[in-house]
């Protein structure tokens, strides 16, 4: 990516009226995977400051559509203004520490979500491994709550040295809270860690794949993990 397209995608984000320039990543995935259909259910984790609720709302059509978006995160988001209806909400809450009934209360008629997006990333330190392990850890959390511990105690071990791994083991054997068919995607810093959580997703979902989306810094280390069609 050329040092000005970072330029770019902040004026079209302000031109535009989106709250940040990730509204695009989140764009680009829709347009290449419809991601988010029609009247579907959104769940946004590490949604400040609010520019995927803004596309999420957008993708779900029209209000006579129905569906809902809900944004998770540990900061005070307000729903904005443009582009968010009344199918929008937030809540202020530690994603590490939110049970999955706690999310699955949120969902329309408390039965889930069709989509999981994560776009969650740690307080970078600047050291490559820990911040790699940090988004791990959070990616992990993600899929967690989107298939369920009994799922990821089968899987465990493709991703070495994961707390949540521990977690896994011990916790709960709950179902998740991604409705069977839909779909996950996570934020992750590349790294070997990363490349592991395909090994993971691939025998729960359809399909999975990588995407840097243009918008993204050509300085930025992340990557977007997409999986499709969760198996029942």
């Amino acid at each position: 990516m050329s040092g000005g397209a970072p330029d770019f995608f902040y004026r079209e984000a302000q031109r535009l009226g989106y709250l940040a320039r990730s509204a695009f990543k989140l764009l680009q995935m829709q347009q290449q995977h419809r991601l988010i259909k029609p009247g579907g259910s959104v769940l946004d984790l590490g949604c400040a400051p609010g520019a995927w609720l803004q596309v999420a709302c957008q993708s779900l059509g029209p209000v006579k559509n129905g569906g809902a978006v809900v944004g998770v995160d540990l900061k005070k988001v307000k729903v904005p203004n443009m582009y968010c209806d009344s199918r929008v909400q937030t809540v202020c809450a530690d994603v590490m520490k939110i049970s999955r009934d706690q999310a699955r209360v949120l969902s329309p008629n408390g039965k889930g979500f069709s989509i999981i997006l994560s776009d969650m990333c740690p307080l970078v330190s600047g050291i490559t491994t820990k911040d790699a392990a940090l988004s791990a850890e959070l990616g992990m959390r993600a899929l967690g709550l989107a298939v369920g511990e009994a799922v990821l105690a089968h899987l465990d071990g493709n991703i070495d040295g994961q707390e949540s791994s521990h977690h896994s083991r011990s916790g709960a054997r709950e179902n998740g809270i991604l409705l069977p068919g839909g779909n996950l995607v996570i934020k992750l810093l590349e790294s070997e860690d990363a490349q592991g959580f395909s090994k993971i997703c691939k025998p729960c979902f359809k399909k999975t794949s990588w995407l840097r989306p243009k918008a993204t810094r050509s300085s930025s280390r992340e990557i977007y993990l997409i999986c499709q069609g969760l198996k029942k």
